[in-house]
């Protein structure tokens, strides 16, 4: 196992200049903090931003700074303050920032940010090639990144590369109001493992790469020319000891003794975030607000301890949201306070870790209520923290961690009565409850925390090298070119046996699209004219389409998949007489179902009946072949019928009819020295299945196959029929 190369916008050590002076400290932030233990955990490097202009640095400095971080590791990517700005301010928290949280209306979409970004997703790159080696595994973090995974991959195209985002992703129709989203798109699946803290996450991030570039997707994996990128959803955990374990120590206890001097004995409700407009800071207010005008013999028996840190001061939001809170902090101060009593304790500051773990441990509830969040980490941190006091926490539906932590109060963060009643709730609760709902959360955070998070992460970033690795294994190299090559020249008799849609001609939007063009025509009575050659097309199409296009070739035609069989010089012949009375009992069903599903369409074949839905969005064709196969499945199953799924298609057609058992008439017709087969989609593995072993048998496309090769495209099938023609 190679090292592991950890990238994040920012190192876990951060380097400030005062008075001339470097100093180095560790890096505030859940995702320095979360990685640091599993980062000391193997051989790795860490290259990131260590957090300084370089406008401030001479020569001298620069070089020291290297130094300092080569001993632990870290490869620092030096930008100026213009990149800072226009980069991390500009792009990255001006535009993905408040579109991936759902504030449209917020993003700024500024063609110096966008070059900018790229810019500097190139300088992180370039820090990253050089140390790179064979067998290393890189991790990308963040949306301050989205475009290193495909630059990486240019650059090093057989490195395992992994990608985690910290946020939400959001909605297709959301995500495609970024004007450089297909480029955004391409970056993240140049990872071989995509990963995100929850499962909608996931759906929207499939859904965007399937409508804006076009790769289709099964089972959570993607089809990307030659590979298969993985995407899951890893929700992540917390360095669960690190807060459970300090609860108990003096300097925690002591700052524990100080906040209970303050407060009295109130009733403690806490509330810690980071001043952005996404965590519902306002929304919040509103809501206590609204529960001391509703309960008023709480007033002076609770105490909300507001912890807001400054963030992105740079930004004119966080400005006005700023002076925004203020206000309205002072109004309900105003309103209610007393001589004796202050309803909000207002910082606005960062507080050291041990302040923190106090805070944490002496609350009675714990008010989380972001308006949208990846994850949430600090309703993690105050649940490892309430050793030895029970709490209550308050969670926003909103928030990632809500998957997980679900014995929490989950509100609705846009609802003020919601949050105020379950304050209320939260106060009264008893003991016994409280103490059930935090043991039920707290064990979970202790047997998923961030080192096993990590874990489950380079686990699957493995898997998907691995899946990759098998199916590259299959694609036809040169040199099993040239093997498949010398077979077919040194037989005299030879059996091609293809499928026409996905593997001759590229799929259409619509079916009747899809007719072949006169360089297929003239390919095919090529390979006819070559003396000891046997050309069969079997395709799910009726047996009147492909007598339209193929009877001038005069070659063999398999219609409706296996249904109807044309060999040379005869006529259409069915194997086996079938039965048609089940059209009319299913056929409606069929075309209700069509009627409902725009984009959708159904095609009556002699033995069959399919529902096409290429053009249908990918959501709704989910539910209704899902419904669809509900509605079907009972009433045929005494008919002697079956479904059949194919690409973008679901058939109705008599059971045990299929493309395998009509291949098997003309492997027997024979005694072939070279059989060719090739097919791109589920129908097909059934010709695969029956092939004898010296077969070569080919399937366009990437995926689970039981084909001996793989090609990438209907062009580069045509390309290898067009080298047997020269032979």
């Amino acid at each position: 196992m190679g090292k592991l190369i950890t990238v994040s916008n920012r190192l876990a050590i951060s380097v400030s200049k005062r008075r001339g002076e470097l100093s180095f400290k560790p890096s505030a932030g859940g995702l320095a903090t979360g990685l640091s233990s599993f980062y000391k955990s193997r051989e790795s490097v860490w290259v990131g931003w260590p957090g300084i202009p370089t406008g401030k640095l001479n020569e001298e400095e620069l070089g020291e700074i290297e130094k300092r971080l080569e001993k632990d590791n870290y490869v620092p990517v030096h930008l100026s303050r213009y990149e800072v700005d226009n980069y991390y301010h500009g792009f990255a928290n001006k535009t993905i920032w408040p579109l991936f949280h759902y504030f449209p209306l917020f993003a700024v979409y500024e063609r110096k940010f966008w070059e900018v970004y790229k810019n500097v997703n190139k300088k992180f790159c370039e820090a990253i090639v050089p140390v790179v080696e064979k067998g290393d595994e890189i991790w990308v973090h963040d949306y301050h990144l989205l475009l290193l995974p495909g630059l990486i991959r240019e650059r090093v195209p057989d490195v395992s590369v992994g990608f985690f985002l910290h946020i939400p992703f959001p909605s297709s129709e959301v995500f495609r109001l970024i004007p450089w989203r297909e480029e955004l798109l391409r970056g993240l699946i140049g990872s071989d493992l995509v990963a995100f803290h929850a499962y909608s996450y996931v759906h929207h991030f499939l859904n965007s790469v399937r409508r804006m570039l076009g790769h289709e997707f099964e089972k959570g994996q993607l089809a990307v020319g030659n590979r298969v990128v993985k995407v899951e959803a890893i929700p992540m955990g917390i360095d669960y000891k690190r807060f459970a374990s300090k609860v108990d120590t003096p300097e925690v206890q002591k700052e524990a003794a100080k906040v209970r001097k303050k407060v009295g004995a109130r009733k403690i409700i806490l509330t810690v975030d980071r001043l952005d407009y996404t965590k519902g800071i306002i929304e919040r207010l509103e809501a206590f607000e609204l529960f001391l005008a509703e309960n008023p013999e709480f007033r002076g028996e609770v105490t909300l301890i507001m912890v807001a840190v400054p963030s992105r001061t740079a930004v004119s939001t966080y400005a006005k949201l700023k002076k925004q809170v203020d206000e309205f902090v002072g109004r309900i101060n105003g309103k209610y306070g007393t001589v004796g009593w202050v309803p909000i304790l207002y910082l606005y500051r960062s507080v050291p870790f041990k302040k923190l773990v106090a805070l944490y441990n002496v609350s009675d509830v714990g008010l989380v209520t972001p308006l949208r969040d990846g994850m949430n980490l600090v309703a993690k941190e105050y649940i490892a923290s309430k050793t030895g006091r029970p709490g209550v926490l308050i969670l926003s539906e909103m928030a990632g961690a809500a998957r997980e932590l679900s014995e929490a109060l989950i509100v609705n963060p846009n609802n003020k009565q919601n949050i105020a009643d379950a304050i209320k709730e939260a106060l009264v609760m008893d003991d016994g409850e409280k103490g059930n709902r935090l043991a039920a959360m707290k064990e979970r955070l202790r047997k998923y925390d961030v080192v096993k998070w990590a874990g489950y992460f380079m686990r699957d970033l493995r898997r998907a090298k691995q899946v990759q690795q098998e199916m590259s294994a299959k694609i036809l190299t040169d040199n099993m070119k040239e093997r498949l090559l010398a077979d077919y020249r040194e037989s005299k008799k030879r059996l091609f046996l293809m499928d026409y849609d996905g593997t001759l001609v590229a799929f259409a939007t619509k079916p009747e699209l899809a007719e072949p063009d006169n360089q297929l025509i003239k390919l095919l009575e090529d390979l006819t004219a070559v003396r000891g050659n046997e050309i069969v097309l079997v395709s799910g199409r009726d047996k009147g389409t492909l007598e339209r296009w193929f009877g001038v070739t005069g070659i063999p035609l398999v219609a409706e998949h296996g249904a109807w069989v044309k060999e040379r010089g005869r006529s259409w012949e069915s194997p086996e007489p079938v039965s048609l009375e089940w059209k009319e009992r299913l056929k409606p069903i069929i075309e209700r179902c069509s009627d409902r599903t725009p984009g959708s369409l159904v095609e009556e074949k002699d033995f069959s009946v399919a529902f096409h839905y290429r053009k249908v969005d990918h959501e709704l064709a989910s539910i209704r072949i899902s419904e669809l196969k509900d509605d079907l499945t009972h009433l045929i199953t005494n008919l002697g019928l079956e479904i059949l799924e194919g690409n973008k298609v679901l058939e109705i057609r008599k059971a045990g009819m299929n493309k395998g058992r009509s291949a098997v008439k003309f492997l027997t017709a024979d005694n072939w020295g070279f059989i060719l087969a090739a097919g791109d989609d589920r129908t097909d593995e059934d010709i695969f299945a029956v092939m004898p072993d010296p077969a070569h048998t080919l399937k366009i496309g990437l995926g689970p196959t039981r084909a001996k090769y793989s090609l990438e495209s209907t062009a580069e099938m045509r390309n290898l029929l067009k080298e047997f023609t020269r032979l």
